[in-house]
């Protein structure tokens, strides 16, 4: 929940970067901001990813995101499994295994 508008343009500033990378550089905004990044960085180095996705593909989950619907914004990428949504929500192997899948079948 970290992140608005303004935010951009640390994104952005991650294009200066790209030439001397050595490896793939993904960044990972909170959700209003993904469609917005994705447009900032296109025809660079820099991918998109989502920090979290729901495993179905659509339904009454009011707040949450499907797979689908992030790459439908531009996202490429998204962090499921990660140690905060284990402790703080709970998310179980169960769990996290199902947002794999859905992300998958999203590609």
């Amino acid at each position: 929940m970290n992140g608005l508008a303004a935010s951009l343009a640390e994104i952005v500033a991650l294009k200066g970067l790209t030439g001397e990378a050595t490896c793939d550089i993904v960044v990972c905004p909170p959700f209003t901001l993904i469609e917005m990044a994705a447009r900032e960085i296109a025809g660079t180095r820099l991918a998109v990813g989502a920090q979290d996705c729901h495993p179905e593909p659509a339904g009454a989950y009011t707040g949450d995101i499907a797979a689908q619907m992030l790459a439908d914004a531009g996202c490429r990428h998204v962090i499921v499994g990660h140690s905060e949504r284990r402790t703080v929500y709970g998310e179980s192997d169960a769990l996290i295994a199902r947002k794999a899948r859905a992300v998958q079948g999203a590609d």
